[in-house]
């Protein structure tokens, strides 16, 4: 008996649950209707959590199942964990939100659900075809969520613009497994690596296989906003409604992170010298785009956008090392950008006036003095985005500049300590806006209980994460350690 032989259920329980559960919540919307919606939100949040059980209680040692399709290790169970956590909150903190602008419609929560579903599929995915199938579950459900609030024009718009731009990334990506399976001789990833170690030992990659690779790295750069594939990004996140952008920025970025490494370590480990050029080159690029380009924002959600954009340059820095350190990089890195950005986009949506969202930076003027509190706990999340020590931030960056350092790769990690100090300015820019500036009308109280939650944990993490940062460290530590043995 192979590995391959009988498919074991277990290993893909969360997802089989998930899969199930979102059927059945479908099923009591569509016969209950719209007054079901804050059930379905409370039910979805809590079969998301006993997945994340699921997912943590599993077997830690690495299985393959289903024909080779799919696969569970450490790292999928550390990836999966992120991802289960991110939507989990993202979908809490948009209650409020979805009933007061008109979004209180019961396929939300579930368009969610799927859409985590197949970010779990993603990150267990150990075939080309499997990867896709989960790949297009995701971007089916986002591309709704994105243009969700339909009396709104902007909302439609980003969600047309995500649609279009996100079919040309599909069409990449399967030009380029159609390559790779001509080339390699099979879509499963052990398959792939065989051919790529055998050639790589015989001299370089044959060019065909060679194109193939840059075309999947182009199509999965696309998800994780990554330059030159990050045109969509300032546009969706300033108009999908911010619930959904909050989402975008935590959840998928997280799961399509997960594929690239799991792609590029994996199967495509032994053409290292090949694909680590494309990635120090769009990680340059990130990092440089985001730090100019968020300088003229006057959009706090526009300013996130691109503040995303570097951030994932930051994050791939560890990944052009190729080496466990700089996955683990990679991965403290991703836990502790999720924190701040879920942190920062539960301040943007506790910004109401008289009932009505308020988004640009001016508006932020003098909160110190009529909402310290969030005042303090915003500065926080941006002191933590530029890196300022002792913040969660500065550690993420920290951990994935040293292991460039001892890769070989100090000018990556220069432009990278350079890029931060151009994107200090505007993260800066907002605390003197908040600290110093004449104070505007009070925002709204109060927030609600959801949102003061999400604030104060996130902000807790976030501040004192230098006191006891072990379970993200060791747990990072590991999950790297089991792709490379």
């Amino acid at each position: 008996m192979t590995e391959y032989d009988s498919p074991n259920y277990l290993i893909a329980l969360p997802e089989i649950f998930l899969a199930g559960t979102s059927l059945i919540l479908l099923m009591v919307g569509v016969f209950i209707g719209n007054r079901s919606t804050t059930i379905l939100t409370w039910a979805t949040s809590a079969i998301m959590m006993v997945a994340l059980i699921m997912v943590l209680v599993g077997d830690e040692s690495r299985s393959v199942t289903f024909g080779g399709l799919f696969i569970s290790d450490i790292f999928s169970t550390y990836m999966k964990s992120l991802v289960l956590i991110g939507s989990t909150i993202t979908l809490l903190i948009g209650i409020s939100y979805v009933k007061r602008e008109g979004m209180n419609r019961f396929e939300f929560p579930i368009l969610i659900l799927f859409a985590t579903t197949g970010m779990l599929l993603m990150i267990s995915a150990n075939d080309l075809i499997a990867l896709y199938v989960g790949l297009e579950m995701q971007s089916l459900a986002l591309y709704i969520i994105a243009a969700f609030k339909r009396e709104s024009i902007r909302s439609t718009e980003s969600g047309l613009k995500y649609f279009v731009l996100g079919a040309l990334s599909s069409g990449l990506f399967l030009y380029g497994a159609s390559l790779v399976y001509g080339f390699s001789g099979g879509t499963g990833f052990t398959e792939i690596g065989f051919a790529v170690s055998n050639i790589s030992d015989q001299g370089n990659l044959s060019l065909g296989l060679l194109i193939g690779l840059v075309f999947l790295a182009a199509a999965i750069a696309f998800k994780v906003s990554a330059v030159p594939f990050h045109m969509w990004t300032p546009d969706v996140y300033e108009g999908a409604p911010t619930p959904v952008t909050a989402f975008f920025a935590a959840a998928p970025k997280i799961a399509a992170m997960a594929l690239l490494i799991r792609l590029f370590i994996g199967p495509f480990l032994d053409a290292f010298d090949q694909w680590q050029q494309i990635i120090v080159f769009i990680s340059i690029a990130s990092m440089g785009l985001g730090a100019f380009a968020a300088i003229l924002q006057s959009n706090i959600k526009r300013l996130l956008a691109y503040s995303s954009i570097g951030h994932v340059g930051y994050a791939l820095v560890g990944l052009a090392a190729g080496t466990e350190e700089g996955i683990k990089g990679v991965l403290i890195y991703l836990a502790i950008y999720m924190t701040m950005t879920i942190g920062a986009f539960a301040c943007v949506l506790a910004m109401k006036r008289k009932g009505q969202m308020v988004e640009t930076i001016d508006d932020l003027s003098g909160l110190s003095r009529t909402n310290p509190s969030m005042a303090f706990v915003f500065s926080i999340f941006m002191f933590s985005m530029a890196g300022i020590p002792p913040l969660a931030g500065f550690f993420g960056k920290f951990y994935v500049f040293m292991a460039a350092i001892k890769a070989d790769l100090i000018g990556l990690a220069i432009i990278g300590v350079l890029a931060s100090v151009v994107g200090a300015f505007y993260y800066i820019r907002i605390v003197k806006v908040m600290y110093f500036d004449k104070p505007k009308e009070a925002f709204d109280r109060p927030i609600g209980n959801e949102l003061t939650f999400v604030l104060a944990v996130t902000g807790i993490i976030t501040g004192l994460f230098f006191a006891y940062p072990d379970p993200v460290l060791d747990g990072a530590a590991i999950a790297a350690r089991s792709l490379f043995y």
